[in-house]
């Protein structure tokens, strides 16, 4: 059974099960994120949330991928940056849903991740990369585009001094061996349909951590109180 957000008819993110694996998948080519965007995917994980509540599941995680080339390309600078307050308001509180989300989850990355797309993918529990294509990448200081705090305090939590330093200040572009070797990403395989192999194996293996329920989230919240704080600083509730 697929579950489409928002619509069947306007589809931009669908959900399947695959045994404790709840796989979503992005379906609008590039994945741009805009208003529309970012609700579906937050509409998809209060889905699978109530899916593992409901249902008492003590194995469950998530695992997010895109199409094709792209994981996704960041925002939509026409439709998401012409609306006041776009990113406090709706972008980085769906970032921070994803870093807080209550069950284990893997960042599928089948192809580019660029801007918002390295974000999204680095709010994960984990990654896992194609190593024949794609890159991981900022590229704000090129625009040039500041880099509100809530972003910044993600990419500095999750990256490693010289890595987040050459990621903000240079764009470098990493591709997957590259993103292995400085623990940007957990694992790499070749192709798309081995990636998400990978991926699911990942999810596999850390999918009974589940079972400790809402300790999982209150671990997270421990973790990561500075960027769960900074993302949502500016956010209405």
């Amino acid at each position: 059974m697929t579950v489409v957000f928002p619509s069947a008819t306007e589809p931009l993110v669908e959900i399947t099960r695959e045994g404790p694996l709840f796989i979503m998948t992005m379906v609008d080519k590039e994945n741009r994120f805009t208003t529309e965007m970012c609700k579906a995917i937050c509409d998809a994980l209060d889905h699978v949330a109530d899916s593992v509540d409901k249902e008492g599941l003590t194995e469950a995680a998530l695992v997010t991928r895109g199409q094709d080339k792209f994981y996704s390309n960041g925002l939509h600078f026409e439709k998401a940056l012409t609306i006041p307050g776009f990113t406090d308001h709706t972008f980085m509180p769906m970032l921070n849903k994803i870093l807080m989300f209550g069950i284990p989850t893997i960042a599928c990355l089948n192809g580019h991740a660029f801007a918002g797309g390295c974000l999204m993918a680095m709010a994960h529990d984990y990654r896992v990369m194609r190593s024949d294509r794609g890159f991981l990448c900022m590229n704000e200081i090129d625009l040039p585009a500041p880099l509100p705090a809530g972003m910044s305090a993600l990419l500095r939590y999750k990256m490693q001094p010289h890595v987040y330093r050459s990621v903000v200040l240079e764009a470098k572009r990493y591709a997957g061996k590259d993103a292995l070797a400085n623990n940007l990403v957990d694992g790499i395989a070749e192709g798309i349909d081995s990636t998400f192999e990978l991926a699911k194996q990942v999810a596999l293996k850390i999918a009974p951590k589940a079972k400790s329920g809402a300790i999982y989230a209150l671990i997270k919240e421990d973790m990561f109180p500075e960027i769960s704080s900074r993302l949502m600083m500016n956010a209405k509730l």
